[in-house]
């Protein structure tokens, strides 16, 4: 496997996960053995969390898709962010809120569950009144936990793992814009994600009646 941050390694990743006999988990209730909680947090791109969804949805392989309701990058509130809830729930997706500290406020569009964003260690792993903090005790312990946060592996690429059942259970935390955008440094692939957000942002002022001519 090349372990590339891209959407056929992802695959890769869930063909390992089902060669070593896990399945694929919710928040809902506490880890059992072989339960694979895939989590992601989309911080910047709905598109890139739909393109990824489109993919998992394919290989039967749901996810928790964690949104933010206070973006710099997205707007819920908008028709786009509405289309891409409806899609994620229709794709057998879970939609969790991907919190600002200490704004815990959830309304129906979300499940009962939380993850902060770019959290500080002193509230990280704090229980919330009323949900599941997805860092909480319980579901997180570092042996059973990898991230690709800035597109680095702490511990390495966890296919082999996977594949090899070496994980009891794992929250497997994968931010979409980081597979769906090409590069091979985070400054390459948010540029890649800039690039393809100029043609997005054309077709929207198009649609606003702007005239472009």
């Amino acid at each position: 496997m090349s372990c590339r941050f891209d959407l056929a390694h992802l695959r890769e990743l869930v063909e390992a996960a089902r060669a070593g006999g896990y399945r694929f988990a919710f928040f809902d209730s506490t880890p059992r053995p072989g339960d694979l909680l895939l989590r992601h947090d989309v911080d910047l791109s709905l598109e890139a969390a739909l393109a990824m969804a489109e993919l998992e949805a394919e290989l039967d392989a749901p996810a928790t898709y964690f949104l933010m309701t206070r973006s710099e990058f997205y707007n819920l509130d908008s028709p786009s962010g509405d289309a891409a809830i409806e899609r994620l729930r229709r794709l057998g997706h879970r939609v969790g809120l991907h919190a600002v500290y200490p704004d815990s406020a959830r309304d129906a569009r979300f499940d009962p569950v939380l993850a902060w964003h770019n959290p500080d260690p002193d509230y990280v792993t704090a229980p919330v009144e009323g949900l599941v903090n997805a860092m909480q005790p319980g579901f997180f312990d570092p042996d059973h936990y990898r991230s690709d946060s800035n597109q680095r592996w702490r511990h390495g690429c966890p296919h082999e793992g996977l594949a090899g059942h070496e994980f009891d259970w794992l929250q497997l935390l994968i931010h979409p814009e980081i597979w769906v955008y090409p590069g091979e440094t985070m400054r390459e692939t948010m540029l890649a994600m800039l690039d393809a957000e100029r043609g997005l942002r054309l077709e929207q002022l198009e649609a606003d009646r702007i005239d472009l001519s």
